[in-house]
């Protein structure tokens, strides 16, 4: 075999094989129809170690496959101590799957992370996600030609066929939908006239928006509710302070009063909901690296606020509303106070994900506003036992 198409799959180490790794997707990806770059900064903040909190307990291995000298794929591994204690199971995961297509290539990259896992004890390997749940989750499998949305991982159409191939199985599938918001979006009547805010039966039931002289009280309010909300849904992960800290930080600079939806029952929070602009809105022209005109046209549109879409990140109802008749309603509370919020600020498209393809419920209630997803995802599993 020649030795510049000998495949190797070697340990990331170093600043440049760093950056390597953070631009790997758009040099493989480059002039694929629907495929955005994040930017590069963003993404160095999500996997390096002082700047991500899952680096608190958390640890990963990143790993590049080479042909001769250039890259040609690569994927993270990673231990969640979090994760092990809330699901009492041994399963370690992978994430930042990208590649060429080519099975040798994804299939080297799989072997090396669960050859990783396997020395930490794990049982068998899922995701992909990077780094956790609350990141980056699941693998598209449709919706490669809808809008960019931040957080939302993409994948060229070639990638799902091999996971099937390198003998990975379905866990779940999960999936996203976009409603259309502003002054000419049809009004939809979730809740009957006698159930809105502030009216009828709901007369002690109020809301409010972000508090941003008191962020930090209202991201543990926030916090504390997604918790208690989310406890026993399938792929959830309780946020630290830690994470709610960050999340805070990275986000203050784009966020506002209407982002933030909080539903109280006589001055008790009982429903959370919020929502982050879309940084794809304001920087996909920029080819994930802007040069100082474009990092100074960044800065412009974000303090101009050019955003047209954003995506609702969390919402939650307290788990003391389980089998209530108010708590069955409150997620159409939410969301009919998010699509008000959306008249006063410039966004056209709110997307909902992820969502379980079994939270039927919820699927319901959306699909009253707009009836198809428009992106779907799947985690899988691998068995890492001989």
């Amino acid at each position: 075999m020649n030795e510049t198409d000998r495949l190797t799959i070697i340990p990331v180490s170093g600043f440049r094989q760093m950056t390597t790794f953070i631009q790997l997707p758009r040099r493989l990806y480059a002039g694929l129809p629907g495929y955005v770059p994040p930017l590069d900064l963003t993404q160095r903040d999500l996997l390096t170690p002082r700047k991500n909190s899952f680096f608190r307990l958390g640890r990963a291995q990143y790993f590049l496959a080479m042909r001769g000298n250039r890259a040609v794929g690569r994927i993270s591994a990673q231990i969640d101590p979090v994760s092990m204690e809330h699901y009492g199971e041994p399963v370690g995961f992978f994430g930042a799957l990208d590649a060429i297509d080519d099975l040798e290539v994804v299939s080297a990259l799989l072997d090396a992370a669960g050859t990783w896992l396997r020395q930490y004890g794990m049982k068998r390997m899922r995701g992909p996600q990077t780094l956790d749940s609350n990141g980056e989750f699941g693998m598209m499998l449709e919706g490669h030609h809808a809008m960019p949305m931040v957080a939302m991982p993409w994948h060229p159409q070639w990638l799902p066929g091999m996971m099937d191939a390198c003998g990975a199985t379905k866990v779940r599938d999960l999936v996203a939908y976009q409603m259309r918001t502003g002054p000419d979006a049809e009004e939809a009547h979730l809740v009957p006239a006698s159930l809105r805010l502030g009216e009828g039966r709901l007369g002690n039931v109020t809301t409010r928006g972000l508090r941003m002289d008191r962020i930090d009280e209202d991201g543990e309010i926030l916090r504390t509710l997604y918790n208690d909300a989310w406890r026993n849904n399938w792929g959830s992960i309780p946020l630290a302070r830690e994470d709610m800290q960050s999340m805070i930080v990275e986000m203050k600079p784009i966020l506002r009063p209407e982002h933030f939806v909080l539903i109280e029952q006589a001055g008790k929070p009982v429903c959370v909901a919020l929502v982050v602009p879309n940084v794809f809105d304001i920087s996909a022209d920029l080819n994930g690296d802007p040069s100082p005109l474009g990092w100074l046209k960044l800065g412009k549109r974000l303090l101009r606020h050019e955003f047209h879409s954003a995506r609702v990140i969390l919402l939650g109802v307290s788990s003391a509303l389980d089998g209530t008749a108010l708590g069955a309603i409150m997620p159409a509370l939410a969301i009919t106070e998010l699509m008000k919020r959306g008249r006063s600020l410039p966004y056209r498209t709110i997307e909902l994900g992820w969502v379980l393809e079994n939270n039927l419920p919820m699927r319901r209630l959306i699909e009253r506003i707009t009836p198809e997803p428009c992106k779907r995802y799947r985690v899988y599993d691998l068995s890492l036992e001989d």
